[in-house]
């Protein structure tokens, strides 16, 4: 029996689990039920399930045959903070939770291969399944590898992939090298003197100050950065006062900033807290800089995206699959799976020609038809690399 017809075959099973796990999203280190549901699952299928990993994430276990060799494929497995618009019958039950990412789709493509791999049994090695929780939010790769992920279950490399609904549906898109940028925020608190709307003399505005602010920092990446180097500095929260009549005393300003390159990022940072602080000083305020980093660029592993990109074109055609020209400036904590150990990652399209929202919007869903695509291909790519000798 081919890949394909195994998938094909276990196609209701993969929309009926993928819906089950729309309806009850749970967010990053919370993902209790799901995790039940996929060890239920992993266990029915034969796999070695290991849980507690980053608390909530496992790893699903499989060998065959003598070789030394292995592979690992992620999936990560939480929601969003998110109230769900999109009217389906298995829209979230939990108000305020939403899966608009479509790690309800991510899990399910793994879980589906997982099945497919069990029952063809067609490789020399092992496998290891590892379902992540807290991408969205708490970096769950960076604690499953602090945890100790790859001395427990050691990889000779790994894969993830996601969905992106703006591609082609079945398309594959890949790049060597850096993919998806560093992020980091800035949180900006003016201190000025507040007082009466009608007396501003006799105050220190942290209104003006914040605003003076806020425009400075969008020369960082004009005049600050090398024009080749991709860079995104976003305020994108500005907070002060209550009432016209009034002049605040503090004003909180949040800033994102996005990057490739550590020593730009490094600049990054220097910029804004110098920008943040001489402002200030020149309106006669004091201004502080919580500054915290958090994903690092994820960046690809030449012979591992090769490698895709070989399997990919052989799988759906040379149509099917693009290198992308430039990297996307969202975040992925995948990276620092990446930096242990060499691999890649990629996205798949998922572009349905009806209602294709972007990712998290609230009317996003992901798209079912996608389900035996990615399972398939992450079947053929674990039969692919533990090929018998």
């Amino acid at each position: 029996m081919t890949i394909h017809t195994t998938l094909k075959n276990s196609m209701p099973e993969m929309v009926a689990i993928r819906r089950d796990l729309h309806e009850h999203p749970e967010l990053g280190l919370e993902e209790v039920r799901t995790s039940d549901v996929i060890a239920r699952h992993l266990e029915s299928y034969g796999y070695k399930v290991t849980r507690g990993l980053a608390k909530t994430g496992l790893v699903a276990t499989l060998t065959n045959g003598t070789s030394r060799k292995s592979i690992g494929i992620r999936a990560d497995i939480d929601a969003l903070p998110i109230f769900e618009e999109t009217g389906l019958p298995y829209a979230s039950k939990t108000p305020g939770k939403m899966h608009a990412c479509g790690h309800d789709g991510h899990t399910t493509m793994l879980l589906g291969a997982a099945k497919a791999i069990a029952e063809r049994r067609n490789f020399d090695g092992t496998v290891h399944l590892i379902f992540q929780p807290a991408e969205e939010n708490f970096g769950g790769a960076k604690i499953m590898v602090e945890e100790g992920l790859f001395d427990k279950f050691p990889c000779d490399a790994v894969f993830a992939l996601h969905n992106e609904p703006g591609l082609p549906f079945g398309q594959f898109a890949l790049r060597e090298g850096p993919i998806m940028a560093a992020v980091d925020e800035a949180r900006i608190t003016v201190n000025g003197v507040g007082g009466h709307g009608a007396e501003p003399q006799e105050t220190l505005d942290p209104i003006v100050c914040g605003a003076s602010i806020v425009m400075a920092l969008q020369t960082i990446v004009s005049r600050n950065i090398h024009p080749i180097d991709p860079t995104v500095v976003t305020v994108g929260s500005f907070h002060s006062g209550s009432a016209s009549n009034i002049i605040p005393s503090r004003a909180e300003i949040v800033v994102g900033i996005r990057s490739f390159d550590p020593k730009v990022r490094d600049e990054l940072e220097r910029r804004v807290r110098l920008i943040a602080e001489r402002q200030a000083e020149s309106y006669g305020m004091s201004a502080t800089v919580n500054y915290q980093r958090f994903y690092d660029a994820t960046v690809n592993h030449k012979a591992e995206t090769d490698l895709v990109r070989e399997l990919a074109t052989r799988f759906a055609g040379a149509d099917k699959v693009v290198d992308l020209e430039r990297p996307f400036m969202g975040s992925e904590d995948f990276a620092y799976m990446l930096k242990e150990r060499p691999g890649t990652y990629f996205f798949l399209g998922g572009k349905s020609g009806e209602n294709d929202h972007s990712l998290h919007h609230p009317a996003y869903n992901f798209n079912d038809d996608l389900l035996p695509v990615g399972a398939a291909f992450w079947t053929e790519l674990t039969e692919h690399y533990l090929r018998a000798a």
